[in-house]
């Protein structure tokens, strides 16, 4: 029995950083989704439900923020997508507001890929936790 590779979608506006993390993330046996905007973002999350969400919070035509607000209020799934943010905002109120949102991690840029690898596994590792319990008719 085969499982599927998990899927990744890096939402981040820089093409540059957006190409290096692919290519980092995709080397490591991860389906890689790439979004530049997050109104992209948002679409690609619908179309392709990925895994784990890798999201910078200044984007262009909708922020990351609404992206993270809106996957919490109406996800397309019915199951917990982890959300990790990678933002060079590192005011303790942009972190806050992240976790008020149910962000799962916050890194800060600059960061190192092994840092983003790291957050990964440890988010694919939660995502048990999050899942709806069962209801069963006796």
């Amino acid at each position: 029995m085969s499982q599927n590779p998990v899927k990744i979608l890096i939402a981040e506006n820089e093409d540059a950083i957006l190409e290096i993390m692919a290519q980092k993330i995709a080397s490591q046996g991860y389906d890689v989704i790439m979004a530049r905007d997050g109104q992209e973002a948002w679409d690609k999350i619908g179309q392709t439900l990925p895994d784990v969400v890798l999201l910078d919070l200044g984007m262009p035509k909708m922020d990351g923020w609404s992206v993270l607000s809106h996957l919490r209020k109406s996800s397309p799934v019915n199951r917990w997508i982890p959300v990790i943010i990678i933002s060079a905002m590192n005011e303790l109120d942009s972190i806050k507001r992240a976790m008020d949102l149910q962000a799962d991690l916050y890194l800060t840029k600059p960061c190192a890929i092994s840092d983003i690898l790291q957050a990964i596994r440890r988010v694919l590792g939660l995502i048990p936790t999050h899942r709806q319990p069962e209801v069963r008719v006796i």
